[in-house]
């Protein structure tokens, strides 16, 4: 197995507010793992560091074996362009753009040729079900199929990790499920994901549960 991100006695603080303590765990490559915790437990911190969004205050974090800690702001950038995928449960998608043109925006910073970034959005659009929906725009799409948006873009760069916070949060149950059944299916097929949640419910329904509490891992 190749690890895909590693995590060795993190920490940040905030001014006087220490909201990660000591966070050491490890992902590899294949895996589906929820980040479970209330809310104020750690998790948004934990997803902002783990996606490189925000350096850690110490420790390591290694993503597919490079130490983050060791890049300037633009080798950093591009890491994250290259190696992580996110989908958030605001989704994020411009409204002026067609669906296609949404997805393939995934890969704008990753040196791709436009005729490329185009093919790969539409194999990414297949993998979701939306094939069909590529000339839409946003606005004319349901919540569920929105969300499938996200994560087609999310997968478009085949990044080494998905990081998913909160995906099903904007949806009702029905819909909700059925990005759930999308996420463990993506992962049959060899995406590693990493979905953020409070909802100890659904993250029993993966294979893996990382507990964060107060800033501190309590069970993985």
């Amino acid at each position: 197995m190749t690890t895909v991100l590693e995590l060795e006695q993190v920490t940040k603080i905030y001014g006087l507010v220490a909201a990660l303590r000591g966070v050491s765990f490890s992902v590899e490559e294949g895996e589906l793992v929820a980040i479970v915790g209330p809310s104020g437990s750690g998790k948004t911190t934990l997803l902002h560091v783990m996606g490189t969004l925000e350096r850690p205050s110490g420790g390591t974090v290694r993503i597919g074996g490079v130490d983050a800690a060791g890049l300037d702001d633009r080798a950093l950038a591009g890491l994250r362009a290259r190696r992580i995928g996110f989908v958030f449960q605001q989704f994020f998608l411009a409204e002026h753009a067609t669906v296609l043109e949404n997805v393939a925006d995934g890969l704008l910073y990753s040196g791709v040729h436009v005729k490329e970034r185009r093919a790969r959005a539409a194999e990414a659009l297949e993998q979701v079900g939306l094939a069909d929906r590529s000339s839409f725009r946003p606005g004319k799409l349901s919540g569920g199929q929105r969300q499938r948006v996200a994560i087609a873009r999310a997968l478009v760069g085949r990044p080494a990790i998905v990081l998913a916070d909160e995906p099903t949060g904007n949806l009702d149950s029905e819909t909700g499920a059925s990005i759930m059944r999308l996420l463990h299916e993506l992962n049959a097929g060899g995406a590693t994901i990493i979905m953020i949640t409070h909802d100890a419910g659904l993250a029993a329904g993966l294979p893996r549960q990382v507990h964060v509490l107060d800033g501190r891992i309590v069970r993985s």
